[in-house]
């Protein structure tokens, strides 16, 4: 505990020491009690973890509004990282008929009071990021972010629901905004294996 209180008193100086110069004075103890809390996994982290394990994914995507859906599988493993903290989302299988690897991470901000959430895969270079509020009515999870159009080079408008349906299933629907307008991208229908 001692090590840990070290490490934040040193970052919370290097991070805080422009806001002493600024003329306001930085008080140590609610520093570090904010850090503390900042730092400790909470019960949205545990509900993050009892999805980890191994998962089967139905896809269905959809390439432009009112076209026919492009269905294929995919293997997901969930596991919490760095102590509880995040959980790491690894997923295999095909996409067009070629082969898919991604990796998310997705945790929830204690500072922000919302979820955050990363995307790497093998159909692209560019990294995803999304954040967004639980909704406790509907077990959802509802993200807002950017993403890049390899077409133009611009950024454009995502949107992701994660719904969970009960300890075994889940559903993911992804939403891309295109010249204005908001269309179903993707849907996968989780089930534990």
């Amino acid at each position: 505990m001692k090590q840990v209180t070290l490490i934040i008193s040193a970052v919370s100086f290097f991070i805080f020491s422009g806001t002493a110069q600024q003329g306001g004075p930085v008080d140590q103890a609610a520093m570090e009690k904010a850090w503390q809390t900042y730092m400790t996994p909470g019960d949205v982290h545990k509900m993050l973890a009892k999805s980890d394990g191994e998962w089967i994914g139905d896809v269905s995507m959809w390439m432009a509004p009112g076209a026919p859906p492009e269905k294929s599988t995919a293997t997901v493993i969930n596991k919490m990282i760095l102590g509880g903290r995040y959980q790491q989302n690894t997923y295999t299988g095909k996409m067009m008929n070629m082969p898919f690897e991604g990796t998310g991470t997705v945790g929830y901000d204690n500072a922000k009071k919302m979820f955050v959430s990363t995307w790497v895969d093998n159909m692209g270079t560019g990294i995803i990021y999304m954040e967004g509020p639980w909704d406790d009515a509907t077990k959802t999870v509802n993200l807002k972010g950017k993403q890049t159009d390899p077409l133009t080079g611009k950024e454009t408008g995502i949107r992701e629901t994660f719904k969970i349906v009960d300890d075994n299933n889940q559903v993911m629907e992804m939403f891309s905004t295109m010249n204005g307008s908001e269309f179903k991208t993707m849907e996968i229908k989780l089930k534990r294996k």
